[in-house]
């Protein structure tokens, strides 16, 4: 046990030397200068008639996005002239408002000067059968009116239960989606991808293998993890980094 403690405090102590050489991954500014605008990830509805799904994440907001992402899902059907969004904001809860929302917007916009990446996307036949699913499972959410932001449920718990409800998506999450192991007062579940399995207490200490993330282990909240295919290692506050090269 002492051996453990110890590999994971240095794990976490090269974690945060790393990101500390590369702050920019993280930086956050005042809300109310901070970019929103687009980055150019999603395709023009306009001009590509096909259904495409896409799964985002930015570096959270202020503090937090030196320990993790924000994540949200996007859905154009075909011949569709927008995309409609799908996201978990926590700010709503103090509003007294649910803190999942449904709109229309362009989805690759900054979050709050933070630029996203796409984690993952699907696009052409078949797809809209996922939309209908993504759709389903949406609306499904129990935490839909419940924001907590560690351990969870917070945005990245509401990108995995719909990637658990729609496995068809194979979606890996990166360790960074602090969050997405959260099950509530479940124990075991599938992974967050909707393959293999998974044992969680609240999010806080569990395991999961999966064909689709490897092998993670979570420890408050922290996850750790080898993949195999591509091979991979996934720490905490860095995210994926792949050996393939």
């Amino acid at each position: 046990m002492s051996r453990f403690l110890s590999a994971f405090s240095l794990l976490l102590l090269l974690s945060f030397i790393v990101l500390a050489a590369i702050p920019g991954q993280a930086q956050a500014q005042y809300w109310w200068n901070a970019s929103r605008e687009p980055v150019g990830l999603a395709p023009d509805p306009a001009t590509t008639p096909e259904a495409i799904v896409q799964v985002y994440g930015a570096r959270a907001y202020s503090w937090r996005g030196y320990l993790g992402i924000h994540t949200w899902i996007a859905v154009k059907p075909s011949r569709a002239q927008s995309y409609t969004i799908y996201e978990v904001i926590g700010w709503l809860q103090r509003r007294k408002m649910p803190v999942l929302v449904i709109y229309e917007n362009v989805p690759d916009r900054r979050w709050y000067g933070n630029v996203p990446e796409i984690l993952l996307e699907k696009r052409g036949d078949g797809v809209d059968a996922l939309i209908e699913k993504i759709d389903q499972a949406a609306k499904s959410y129990p935490y839909a009116k419940d924001y907590t932001i560690w351990p969870g449920p917070n945005s990245n718990t509401f990108t995995a239960w719909v990637s658990r409800a729609v496995p068809e998506l194979q979606l890996d999450l990166p360790p960074t989606a602090i969050g997405k192991d959260y099950l509530g007062y479940r124990l075991v579940s599938q992974a967050p991808s909707g393959s293999g399995f998974q044992i969680s207490v609240f999010g806080l200490m569990g395991v999961l293998v999966s064909a689709v993330e490897g092998i993670e282990f979570n420890f408050l909240g922290l996850s750790f993890g080898v993949d195999l295919d591509p091979p991979a290692i996934k720490l905490p506050l860095i995210g994926r980094k792949n050996l393939d090269s």
